[in-house]
């Protein structure tokens, strides 16, 4: 269970990696604060291609960066996003493939997705809630 004050340092972290975003293309900025079970924040954000299908999503390149530093263990990870320089309208919500993704590091029953527009003005899930009957690792274990 996360401490309200780390549920806001996570969705600040989201809001701050949103600067870095390259969406030229969509003018969609998205960022990602991924919670590692040893307390590090691996932030993540949209990084669009001309092509389209090579452009990925804040919460994999949070996840990425992670796991590409030996993380592999996760409790929450915060999303902010929107069109322009501030998140407005609705919420930014994981896609089903950064859904996936999360599922391969996560007990998708414990693992919280924090969607903000602000610090106040935030909805948050477990990844089974958003992810619902998923395919993961037990699916391929032998038995």
């Amino acid at each position: 269970m996360l401490t309200k004050e780390q549920k806001r340092q996570l969705i600040r972290e989201a809001l701050e990696a949103r600067a870095y975003s390259y969406s030229p293309y969509s003018e969609y900025r998205v960022g990602a604060a991924l919670l590692a079970e040893d307390g590090r924040i691996f932030r993540g954000c949209n990084i669009e291609n001309a092509a389209y299908t090579p452009t990925n999503c804040a919460e994999r390149t949070a996840v990425f960066k992670a796991v590409s530093e030996g993380c592999r263990s996760f409790l929450a990870i915060a999303v902010a996003g929107g069109k322009g320089e501030k998140p407005s309208g609705d919420y930014a919500y994981p896609c089903g493939v950064c859904r996936q993704v999360l599922r391969e590091f996560v007990d998708p029953s414990k693992f919280l997705v924090i969607c903000a527009r602000s610090e106040e003005d935030c909805r948050e899930w477990t990844l089974d809630e958003m992810l619902p009957e998923s395919f993961g690792p037990a699916q391929l274990e032998k038995g």
